[in-house]
């Protein structure tokens, strides 16, 4: 079976706190580092009261100090939020304080609404529209520094620190493909043009420095449990979550209810099951096979795991049940 990397959005759940959401989150890493997941990845939302972690960089700095091994990466820093000297200088120090264990995946979209990304983007109107201009000024800082080259990343200068490309779209397949990078693709909570962006990425990639083969990881909702029953039941928060959010009612994260179905509209069911599109919920028997179909349908090199789950005891075991999947499946 191919490698199992963890996006962990650091959810807060009803009832806790971010203090209590980041303890988790070292936790977590910690587990998934001993059994076997290659990248621990933290995302970077703003003004979501169910997401701790906004500062992005200070979290895998958190996560890094408290592991030893598994890659720690941001899935992903949204570009147009930041000028380029200061992720290369934050993802500089990153790999200085952990060398060869950073991660740096980037995105174009704000990572939240339009009124919290004016507040952001206040001195960068139009930031989006510079993304594969910015991407080509931060790939240069950390270059080793040219002759003459006035400003510099310090640390960030010299230090290869692998950058991805994030999308939800074909936009990213094509400047991933056009800069000869991996391509991460959203396909746990935006799969309708996945199998697009794969064809678009594959077909026109240009091999570089960085990569000689294209090379892509994909979103993938798991919520595992002992049960096919315990795991449709653990699974209404994440929709919960879901439906709120795209309803414009962001919040944290709910605990599990039962008869979720008939508490919604018809529209929020198929929303669900849309977004739900490539999810595996069940048994480990279950899961085993919806990874296994999804992998064998769309050719991922890597698969990077989300499993929203309220109670941070069944997340665990959710986490365990997939390596051992993984490593079942790799042995038949």
């Amino acid at each position: 079976m191919i490698p199992f990397s963890v996006l962990d959005l650091a959810p807060i759940v009803e009832g806790g706190d971010a203090a209590q959401a980041l303890r988790h989150t070292l936790d977590l890493a910690r587990h998934a580092e001993r059994w076997g997941y290659r990248r621990y990845w933290l995302a970077e939302h703003h003004n979501m009261p169910g997401i701790a972690s906004a500062a992005t960089a200070v979290v895998m700095a958190h996560v890094a100090g408290g592991t030893s091994t598994i890659r720690v990466g941001a899935g992903g820093i949204m570009l147009p939020n930041h000028a380029p000297l200061i992720v290369a200088e934050q993802f500089g120090t990153l790999e200085s304080l952990f060398p060869g264990r950073i991660d740096l995946g980037l995105g174009r979209a704000p990572g939240t609404d339009p009124v919290t990304a004016g507040a952001i983007r206040r001195n960068r109107p139009g930031a989006a529209d510079r993304f594969p201009q910015d991407l080509a000024e931060l790939v240069a800082y950390f270059r080793p520094v040219a002759p003459g080259q006035i400003v510099r990343a310090v640390p960030g200068a010299g230090l290869h620190v692998p950058i991805w490309i994030l999308g939800s779209s074909v936009y990213g397949a094509e400047l991933a493909a056009a800069r000869g990078l991996p391509y991460a693709f959203a396909s746990h909570f935006a799969p309708e043009m996945m199998m697009e962006a794969l064809a678009l990425y594959r077909g026109r990639f240009t091999p570089s420095d960085d990569l000689a083969e294209p090379y892509v990881m994909l979103g993938f909702n798991v919520v595992a449990a002992d049960t096919d029953d315990e795991a449709r039941r653990l699974s209404t928060s994440l929709k919960q979550a879901f439906v709120r959010l795209r309803s414009g009612r962001p919040g944290q994260l709910p605990p599990p209810v039962d008869d979720l179905e008939s508490r919604l509209t018809p529209a929020e069911r198929a929303l669900v099951e849309q977004i739900l599109k490539y999810a595996a919920i069940g048994s480990p028997e279950t899961v085993l096979r919806e990874l296994e179909a999804f992998v064998a349908r769309t050719g991922a090199d890597e698969l990077i795991v989300s499993s929203a789950i309220f109670d941070h005891t069944a997340r665990l075991r959710s986490y365990e049940i997939t390596a051992a999947v993984r490593d079942e499946s790799g042995q038949t």
